[in-house]
């Protein structure tokens, strides 16, 4: 028992000088170097839809790591998209009735009326020979071979004949030049709302889709399938990945050493042997008290300035709250 406790008194010396060199042997920070504490911050973003609706699917859970442009939840969209399908067929209608505007008429249709021309020139020919024989016949019986009833009915159906001749050169030209460009670009018009309308309809589809805008971690899972969705109603709390920061506060006597882009080393309790780089982004213009779980009790109604560094975290072992530890190297140049 006695060599037992001999060996582990030896043992435990053995440690203490240990831990005493390395204490010695520590990388210590230069004089001029300020050192301050801290949390890590991250930017985080409340997710909604942009439409109304109720949900169909919630794809990712508290924790998830997304990329950016994942989906992260669906609306039900089947009623916009009936009204898509319902679109689609009206443009395709609008299409073909420019279509034909912009054609013109058919071979067929202008030979059909060319006919019709020919039909009342005739009528007409026929027309005006029976009232110039019925004229001759009365010149030549001084009026007692025709009745002046007769006479006159003739006459009405010549000049009847004859403006049918007229209606149908109209026609006739109608058909040959086509629509009018008012009927065409009002046709166009017509077409181009219908696309519109279809493209909105698609967008309002497309934003069914909650997509995540930045590489970022999923704190909280806010609605369920089935809720309805708002604008106004977050689905999703993202914790975004990039940048991190650590909010640090720094003293009056010490404000004058701290300047923004000056290069920051960080650290932290659970990776003391690899420290991050970073630069020191804001700088508050305006004193606070100290908050409480930063400093000790006897430093906690001091006034501190708020003071916030930018790290680069490829590895991404900070976390958001994270206690963490920045020193400035204060006699670097500028």
């Amino acid at each position: 028992m006695k060599k037992l406790l001999i060996v582990a008194l030896v043992l435990a010396i053995a440690v203490s000088i240990a831990a005493a060199a390395w204490w010695q042997r520590r990388e210590r920070p230069p004089a001029d170097a300020l050192v301050l504490h801290g949390n890590v911050d991250l930017r985080q973003v409340s997710l909604a839809f942009d439409g109304s609706g109720r949900v169909a699917e919630m794809l990712v859970e508290e924790g998830n790591r997304v990329r950016a442009g994942a989906v992260l939840a669906r609306l039900d969209v089947k009623t916009l998209r009936l009204q898509a399908e319902q679109a689609r067929a009206q443009s395709e209608v609008q299409k073909q009735s420019l279509l034909r505007l912009e054609n013109g008429s058919r071979p067929e249709e202008v030979a059909q009326a060319r006919s019709r021309l020919q039909a009342a020139r005739s009528d007409a020919a026929r027309a005006g020979q029976d009232l110039a024989r019925l004229e001759q016949i009365a010149s030549e019986t001084g009026g007692r071979g025709v009745s002046a009833m007769d006479l006159d009915r003739t006459r009405s159906s010549t000049q009847v004949a004859r403006a049918k001749v007229a209606e149908q050169e109209d026609a006739l030209r109608l058909v040959e030049r086509g629509a009018r460009k008012e009927d065409v670009a009002a046709a166009r018009a017509q077409l181009g709302a219908s696309i519109a309308q279809l493209n909105l309809l698609a967008h309002q589809i497309e934003l069914g889709e909650l997509k995540a805008p930045a590489d970022g971690v999923v704190r909280s899972r806010l609605l369920e399938p089935g809720d309805m969705a708002t604008p106004q109603r977050p689905v999703y709390a993202l914790a975004l990945m990039q940048p991190k920061w650590v909010r640090v506060y720094v003293g009056e006597p010490d404000l004058g050493r701290v300047r923004p882009g000056m290069p920051a080393r960080v650290w932290t309790d659970s990776a003391p042997d690899r420290p991050l780089s970073g630069l020191v982004g804001a700088i508050s213009s305006s004193a606070e008290f100290t908050p409480k779980s930063v400093q000790t009790e006897e430093l906690r109604t001091s006034l501190v300035y708020e003071v916030r560094v930018r790290v680069d975290d490829p590895g991404d072992v900070l976390r958001l709250g994270q206690p963490a530890s920045v020193r400035l190297d204060t006699g670097a140049p500028r």
